[in-house]
């Protein structure tokens, strides 16, 4: 069957296995099949076909071109059918080649794999010389239709442009597909999420008795244990666990979660007031000093053990190994305070914004939070009015 392979009739290709020729460029082929699986082929020569890509994320544009440039190559001499076979599949790159190197030069390499490996399990079976920008477009639109937001969609995007750099630096890639992809434009302050003064109360009420309760359940059990023989287990103390002055320290210090987790006792210094973020542990590579205020000092006093060591972690497991997370544990508090829409991460906003409402200098904000420049830090500008009102009252006669 021979006709013009244009976006007409893309649109309406049949059902059936048939073969339909391009009348304008010699070789250029749509194969339809009754599965509905359609795909762009070039002819090379007599009984060696290029499969150009499939027709549901090829542009008809795109793929007449990758067929001209097929054609061209194979008469200058080059096989296109050997560059093909020596092509890797998305899904083969991401996990032979680019898990490997990213898990062991980037601090959050897991997550970004996690993270590409969820998000663009469509591309599994493509190669990366058939990533084009189109499909990259096309998955967007999927998942704007499916509800995901902007910022989530960028995350993910970005993520992606990451590793098709990396395979580009590595010679995987003869061009960059996102080269034309932008970014879509999402609002840069978005809703700072931080604890009214009412909040902030009922969160610390809720820690309170959180602690309470627990202390007075191991006070039971070692009432039962001793009446009948069995040794006691050792008495809570101050916090029965980690998490009252794990949150603690987060909204005085505005410290990461992940940062918190690897902090260790050498990295605290009572006597100076003053905790130091190692560059290997923050999110920015650099090492910051954070200076502690009395409520914090206070807390870690209480928490640190009499016979911590300088390498223990402040905040661990009851093996003493790195804590993973604390979502459900924190969950649980945020519902007995009747507190909503806030996340774990959130205790760093509302550090910042605390600073901010009480005058501190967006500059020192930054430094404490360990921005690497303001543009970041910005998000909390808002929250400080008075020198927008001081401008523009000059206009008043």
């Amino acid at each position: 069957m021979r006709a013009f392979i244009g976006l007409d009739l893309t649109r309406k290709l049949p059902k059936r296995d048939v073969d339909i020729r391009d009348t304008k460029l010699t070789g250029f082929t749509v194969r339809c099949r009754a599965s509905g699986s359609h795909s762009y082929r070039v002819e090379l020569g007599r009984g060696r076909w290029l499969t150009v890509g499939p027709v549901s994320t090829l542009r008809v544009a795109e793929a007449r071109e990758a067929a001209r440039a097929a054609l061209a190559d194979s008469a200058l001499g080059n096989d296109p059918l050997v560059s093909k076979r020596k092509a890797i599949a998305w899904r083969q790159f991401l996990n032979e080649k680019y898990e490997p190197w990213v898990t062991e030069h980037r601090k959050s390499g897991a997550a970004t794999v996690a993270r590409l490996r969820a998000s663009f399990a469509e591309f599994n079976g493509t190669s990366l010389s058939d990533l084009s920008a189109f499909a990259i477009e096309r998955w967007r639109t999927k998942r704007i239709k499916a509800g995901l937001k902007q910022v989530t969609v960028n995350r993910d995007l970005a993520a992606l442009r990451s590793a098709l750099t990396t395979a580009r630096s590595w010679g995987l890639l003869s061009s960059h597909p996102m080269a034309s992809v932008k970014m879509a434009k999402v609002d840069a302050i978005g809703h700072v999420r931080f604890l009214s003064e009412d909040e902030a109360a009922r969160l610390q009420g809720a820690l309170d008795a959180r602690d309470e309760l627990l202390k007075a359940k191991r006070a039971s059990a070692n009432e039962w244990r001793r009446a009948r023989g069995y040794p006691e287990w050792p008495d809570h103390g101050v916090y029965p666990d980690h998490l009252t002055p794990l949150v603690t320290l987060a909204r005085h210090t505005g410290c990461r979660r992940g940062e918190l987790f690897a902090l260790r006792w050498r990295d605290v210094d009572l006597a100076g007031a003053t905790i130091t973020v190692k560059g290997d542990t923050a999110k920015s590579g650099q090492t910051r000093v954070i200076p502690l205020n009395s409520d914090a000092v206070g807390v870690l006093r209480a928490w640190r053990p009499t016979e911590a060591k300088g390498a223990a972690l402040v905040f661990a497991n009851a093996e003493g190994g790195a804590l993973t997370d604390v979502k459900t544990a924190f969950l649980r508090v945020l519902k007995a305070a009747r507190i909503e829409g806030f996340r774990f991460h959130d205790l760093r906003h509302d550090f910042a914004s605390r600073l901010v409402q009480g005058g501190v200098d967006l500059n020192t904000v930054r430094e404490l939070l360990g921005h690497a420049d303001l543009k970041m830090t910005l998000r909390y500008a808002h929250l400080a009015p008075e020198h927008k009102a001081a401008a523009v009252a000059v206009l008043v006669r």
